[in-house]
Order: C-alpha cells, then sequence, then structure tokens
C-alpha cells in the first residue's frame, strides 16, 4: 500500500475521481465507481467489493479510532490523504466522516443470482432517477428482498446518486441489470409469478397472493410497464388511491407493494 498527500483539487488522481463521479462512460470504461461515506463504505466491503483507491480526510476523522481499523480492513492499492479544500471537491456531502474511495466494479448476471425456494423479487422497467432506485434498494432491503432487478435501465447501477440515496443497501441486496426479454425468460423458467403494478385490468394488491415466489414489477412514473410485461404478467395489481391523483412515487409504491408481501409471508409462518 502506498500513501501520499494531495493538496490540490487540479491532481490528476482528483480530475479521475471527479470523472468517475460525474459520468457513466467513465465508470465502464475504468470499471470503478465511487462510494463516499463510512457506512457506505463498510456495506461495500462486506459485500466483497474491491477497493482500489481510497481517499481520505485526516482532519475529519480526528478523534474516530475506529477509523485506523476500517482503513486498514480496505486493503486499497492506493491511498491518499486529502486536505480539507480537496475533500470538500470530491464530496458531495460534508457529513460523510472524511472518506472516499474508487472501488472495483462487478458484472453480476441474472444466472449468478442465488435464489432461495419462493423468492420475492422487485423488478424495476426503465427506471430513470437514480434517487429512486436507491430508495426502492433501501426498502427492498429491509423487507429482505432476494434481488432487485432493473430491466432496460436508464441509469448505470453504479450511479453515485444512487450508491448515497441507497444508504448502502445497492450492497446488501443483489441487484442485476438486463433486459425486459432476459428478465421474463428468467422468471418464466423458474416459475416465479410476474405481477405487474398497473391501474388498468388490475386486483387491488392485498387481495393477491404473494406467499409462491414472486417478482413485483413496476414501471415509471410518467409511462407505466410497457405491454411487454402486462402480456407476461401472471396477475395485475393495483394500490388504491382515494384522492385526486392517480399514481404514488414508484419508491413508495414498491415500499407497499414488498411489505404486503412481507406481511402475508408472515402470516403463513
Amino acid at each position: 500500500m502506498t500513501e501520499q498527500q494531495i493538496t490540490s483539487a487540479q491532481n490528476p488522481k482528483i480530475k479521475k475521481l471527479l470523472a468517475l463521479q460525474q459520468k457513466s462512460s467513465e465508470r465502464r470504461k475504468e470499471g470503478l465507481f465511487v462510494v463516499e461515506g463510512r457506512r457506505e463504505l463498510e456495506h461495500c466491503l462486506k459485500a466483497g467489493y474491491e477497493i482500489d483507491t481510497l481517499f481520505y480526510c485526516q482532519q475529519m476523522m480526528e478523534g474516530q479510532a475506529e477509523w485506523g481499523g476500517l482503513l486498514r480492513e480496505t486493503k486499497a492499492g492506493n491511498v491518499f490523504q486529502v486536505s480539507s479544500s480537496v475533500y470538500e471537491k470530491i464530496a458531495y456531502r460534508g457529513s460523510t466522516e472524511g472518506v472516499v474511495a474508487e472501488v472495483k466494479s462487478k458484472n453480476v448476471r441474472l444466472e449468478d443470482l442465488w435464489l432461495p425456494e419462493n423468492p420475492l423479487l422487485m423488478v424495476l422497467e426503465s427506471v430513470e432517477k437514480p434517487g429512486n432506485l436507491g430508495a426502492i434498494l433501501r426498502s427492498a432491503d429491509a423487507a429482505h428482498a432476494d434481488a432487485v432487478i432493473v430491466c432496460d435501465p436508464l441509469t448505470d447501477l453504479y450511479n453515485p446518486n444512487l450508491i448515497r440515496s441507497s444508504i448502502g443497501a445497492a450492497f446488501t441486496v443483489p441487484c442485476v441489470a438486463c433486459s425486459s426479454d432476459e428478465c421474463i425468460a428468467f422468471l418464466k423458467q423458474r416459475g416465479i409469478r410476474i405481477l405487474t403494478a398497473q391501474l388498468q385490468d388490475s386486483e387491488y394488491y392485498y387481495d393477491t397472493d404473494m406467499r409462491r415466489g414472486t417478482a413485483i414489477v413496476m414501471g415509471t412514473e410518467a409511462t407505466g410497464l410497457t405491454d411487454q410485461w402486462r402480456r407476461a404478467a401472471d396477475a395485475h395489481i393495483r394500490i388504491p388511491m382515494l384522492g385526486n391523483l392517480d399514481s404514488l412515487n414508484v419508491s413508495v409504491s414498491a415500499a407497499i407493494l414488498l411489505f404486503e408481501a412481507v406481511r402475508q409471508r408472515m402470516q403463513r409462518g
């Protein structure tokens, strides 16, 4: 492990880090993504990710004895101590305890998923906003869902806003990106029921059996699901809307549906 000090935001290492934060093309090219904050980094390490480069601000770590152990645990090939002014440049939040890391990406595929009997999956078609996807991952972690599958994604799974909004759930819940065709074939082959959340031709979600192997499928707030998913569904479900609006934020809807599955499965147990 080599350690150096960086005091200028014009340093090439800092410019590379900022490019990884800002550009999905750079993340794909380098095979790296950025994790900011102690909690997120701990979840990342527990999930078996490899740290490539670590940046830390000593001034922000003072009085935090546990940091020494975490820095050793990262086993990063390169470690850079940065000044407070540089850290302000690279950190999205000021309260992330002084650590930002470049982490090696994993290419997780559908066939890599280990699923138990009667799995609970959340499937998202073309969800665009990283913050929504991060919030859904938090709900999936809380509901102990077995995986989140993102079909035809409009944002990459290593977007920094996604990782920040998931508060580490991006690493605690298996997450796969694939096409809708691939996902539908995967679910059908394994006998996992496909429940599509939609307003048309649907029944209330709490009247639908979610105790068997279940994939809850949701689309974008603007356009909903494509006909491909509606045709593939074993059942169509909806959340009753009693006010003047006809939809909820997709992350809120996902949480409601996931915890209905939890409720049903706990009752069975």
